[in-house]
């Protein structure tokens, strides 16, 4: 007797031939086929939702950072609960991604302080607040890595200005340049290289002062004022010793938008956003 059935692996012909036996594989493509046709869908399909939801969970929790942080004039005034809030919130975003390795591609370019609790740049702040005479503009970190495998340069960028004499916010620059190596997977090092001011825009008022608009502009005048557009201080970094001052840095999270960073040491905590590029 002859029993004709019917699968994907042996069509019904009516009557079974033993010697046309399908290869095994054959066999084994054809369900392969099967399998992923059937199934790469529905695993999708339950995988995109999980996704989603991570992400609008993250994203939720960078929000509640930056809206903690908005009153505090980048860290100049905290209260004990805003500061214990923030951390908090600190904490929950660190925890995404903490143990990944440092993505140089990622860290490149220009980020924008948004947060610090880090003294060396609360004094400039504090500074800026009590001197009528002292503006601090907006404060960058600027990676270049791109290329590198485990070592780049960071800038520290303030931008700062002296009322009437220089362009408000934005009347010159303090660059704070740094060269560091990776040293574990969240961990870099950095060896401060040298101080610069730089980028000097003087006011309108002290060109006028300088150049007077009803008088034509003399060879001495532009001299001045080429000289105070292009003037470049440097002053290299450097301890007693004559050796590079350096510091552990801990970038504990980093996406496309966000990088969160812990000074070593009780150096403070830092909060970023990526900015344009400066330059």
């Amino acid at each position: 007797m002859n029993l004709a059935f019917t699968s994907p692996l042996y069509p019904c012909t009516g009557k079974r031939d033993i010697h046309k036996v399908t290869p095994f594989s054959s066999i084994f493509t054809t369900t392969r086929r099967l399998y992923m046709r059937n199934m790469v869908p529905r695993v999708v399909s339950i995988a995109t939702p999980v996704v989603q939801a991570y992400n609008y969970e993250l994203e939720n929790k960078k929000h509640e950072l930056l809206r903690s942080t908005q009153e505090t004039q980048r860290g100049l005034l905290t209260t004990a609960d805003q500061r214990s809030s923030i951390e908090e919130a600190l904490v929950n975003i660190e925890a995404y991604n903490m143990g990944e390795p440092i993505d140089l591609v990622k860290l490149d370019g220009t980020w924008r302080l948004q947060y610090t609790s880090a003294p060396d740049v609360l004094i400039l702040l504090e500074a800026a607040a009590r001197l009528p005479f002292f503006q601090v503009g907006q404060i960058f970190q600027k990676f270049e890595c791109r290329n590198q495998s485990n070592r780049g340069v960071i800038r520290n960028v303030v931008r700062w200005s002296i009322p009437t004499l220089l362009e408000e916010q934005e009347g010159a620059t303090l660059l704070v340049s740094a060269k560091f190596n990776i040293v574990s997977k969240r961990n870099i090092y950095l060896w401060f290289q040298e101080i610069t001011v730089q980028d000097i825009i003087i006011s309108e008022e002290l060109q006028a002062l300088i150049t007077p608009a009803i008088l034509p502009r003399s060879f001495i005048s532009l001299q001045i004022l080429q000289f105070l557009r292009s003037f470049k201080a440097q002053i290299p970094v450097r301890d007693p010793g004559r050796q590079s001052v350096g510091g552990l840095y801990y970038l504990s999270y980093l996406d496309d938008n966000m990088l969160l960073g812990r000074a070593v040491g009780g150096g403070g905590v830092f909060v970023f956003t990526r900015a344009q590029p400066l330059y």
